[in-house]
């Protein structure tokens, strides 16, 4: 049987049988659905390094930049950008659309081994990475004032309760909590009195160290029960760090108030010239 037979037989039938299917295809092809958006999923990984008390012009140089060298060998990568502010480095890395997450999450966790030994020292926790959106931005800003309560229990409370609290809402994916303020307290040491009691910028720092220790003291062992003794050895307050031993000299303490000016302030992060932004 010769199927073409039957249209050959049947021009004009044929001939409409082709407009109808053209006239079909041209309402189906205006009925087809359009994103302006598309939900493209991004291979976007944000690296995040914590470095208290460094200013930007050092975590640029001693954080940002040796990561940067290491996150910039890895392929598939395509766009990077940096930030660099007081204590806290922010390198955001977008890879190809081709290359699977899990492959990108590899890469960037091989780049921060090979850069640990670039890095400071005294870092307080290695680099940590987490998966965003580039597309993702706040739906809902809050803001929240208080003319009673002082800006670091201000934001004390609002990580402690609100934050929470909203996210646990339904629908909510990320809270996120900027501004505020920090109780701090800043050591001035005088370098003339320091030397003069033969003691140097590492002395202090150990000092203070050492007197900021959170851990056990020691355990009691009994025939029934044992108990461990725990101590917050952390300094709060100015005073506190005012009348903190150094060493002994001549039988009499030598305290850090002698040697330094011990100030309480607050510290929060700012935005402006303080923060450094690079992008390749």
């Amino acid at each position: 049987m010769n199927p073409s037979r039957l249209f050959i037989l049947r021009p004009v039938a044929t001939s409409l049988l082709m407009v109808a299917i053209l006239l079909a295809g041209l309402v189906g092809y205006r009925l087809l659905p359009l994103s302006a958006l598309p939900q493209v999923d991004y291979p976007t990984i944000r690296v995040t390094t914590q470095y208290p008390g460094a200013s930007p012009d050092v975590m640029t140089s001693s954080v940002t930049a040796p990561l940067e060298r290491q996150f910039g060998q890895m392929p598939g990568l395509l766009q990077m950008s940096s930030t660099s502010s007081a204590g806290a480095s922010v390198i955001t890395l977008q890879f190809e659309l081709s290359l699977p997450l899990e492959v990108a999450e590899q890469q960037v966790q091989a780049a921060i081994n090979a850069a640990g030994t670039t890095l400071p020292n005294e870092l307080p926790v290695p680099p940590v990475y987490s998966k965003v959106n580039p597309a993702d931005a706040p739906v809902l800003a809050l803001a929240i004032t208080s003319e009673t309560i002082p800006l670091p229990r201000l934001r004390d409370l609002v990580e402690t309760r609100v934050a929470q609290k909203i996210a646990q809402s339904p629908g909510v994916g990320l809270v996120t909590i900027t501004g505020g303020q920090r109780p701090a307290v800043r050591v001035q040491v005088d370098p003339n009195a320091l030397a003069a009691a033969g003691l140097g910028i590492e002395d202090v720092r150990t000092a203070i160290g050492n007197a900021n220790a959170n851990q056990a003291k020691g355990s009691f062992d009994g025939p029934s029960r044992a108990a461990t003794i725990d101590a917050n050895d952390q300094i709060r307050a100015a005073d506190g760090y005012r009348e903190l031993i150094l060493a002994w000299r001549d039988g009499a303490p030598l305290r850090l108030g002698e040697v330094a000016r011990v100030s309480p302030r607050t510290n929060g992060w700012r935005p402006g010239p303080t923060t450094r932004r690079r992008s390749c």
